[in-house]
């Protein structure tokens, strides 16, 4: 076989990474056209290592990747997009931690998912733009992604039509369970564990589901309502994966409740 048919070259987000013998660095990465991989960095470690500045955690870069018995072998490494502004702040590094994490999870080695690339690094930039703008809530662009990525794995929460009679979800209160998502007030009060959903976190949740980022960033929310649906989203995410996650934990510990965008406030439909 030759060198040209052994190594291939690819982009990567560095989702996490582990130390691995004196010097090697094992790294779990999202690429484009190759789905989740998991790599090793010979010598990353090392003070004189060229790569190490290229494969930081949530770093994008462009690889060389030789075969190899149990990982793939990285051969040469090239930042694309750093997000160094995301380094500079605790905050912020928790939130692109998060994203990492979520897109980890939810994904399996060598599953293709072009559409989890694009929202990988669009919100990784996003969130590296609003650290240096400020002008939107950072906690709204984190329930998007979070919505969207269900969609695209295939675990989207039903905000529309009522999961157990089909109908129209109607603008009321209604139900709400972590299982697969709304169901009418006829149908929920009969359901075991359905809770009550407000009719403004429905609005908010589906408006957020539907739209495009452009569409939804100076979305205004009351501080309430927001920290209501962070509420019932790690927990429909918990519920998916059956785990905790780590990153969701620190940013808990972080903040209280998120911090509301003022610019050019809209309503959600």
């Amino acid at each position: 076989m030759s060198d040209r048919q052994r190594v291939n070259k690819t982009h990567a987000v560095v989702l996490r990474r582990r130390d691995f013998g004196d010097a090697d660095r094992i790294l779990v990465v999202y690429t484009p056209s190759l789905g989740k991989q998991e790599l090793i960095a010979h010598g990353v470690r090392k003070t004189t290592s060229r790569k190490a500045g290229h494969l930081e955690t949530f770093s994008h870069a462009s690889l060389l990747v030789a075969e190899g018995r149990t990982w793939g072998i990285v051969t040469e490494a090239t930042t694309v997009e750093s997000y160094r502004r995301l380094r500079e702040d605790l905050d912020q590094i928790g939130r692109a931690s998060y994203i990492c994490e979520l897109v980890d999870r939810f994904t399996e080695i060598d599953d293709e998912n072009r559409e989890v690339w694009d929202l990988l690094t669009g919100t990784l930039r996003m969130l590296d733009e609003l650290g240096a703008t400020a002008m939107y809530d950072p906690y709204l662009l984190l329930r998007w992604f979070e919505l969207h990525l269900l969609a695209y794995v295939g675990f989207q929460p039903q905000l529309f039509q009522c999961l157990q009679c089909g109908k129209d979800i109607e603008p009321v209160d209604n139900y709400f369970h972590l299982q697969g998502g709304v169901y009418c007030p006829e149908c929920g009060q009969h359901m075991p564990d359905a809770e009550l959903i407000p009719l403004d976190m429905l609005k908010v949740m589906r408006h957020l589901q539907r739209s495009r980022w452009e569409e939804v960033a100076h979305l205004s929310v009351p501080e309430d309502v927001m920290g209501r649906v962070d509420n019932l989203l790690n927990r429909y995410l918990v519920g998916v994966l059956e785990r905790r996650l780590t990153s969701a934990d620190f940013l808990r510990r972080l903040r209280s409740l998120p911090a509301v965008a003022s610019a050019g406030p809209r309503t959600a439909e």
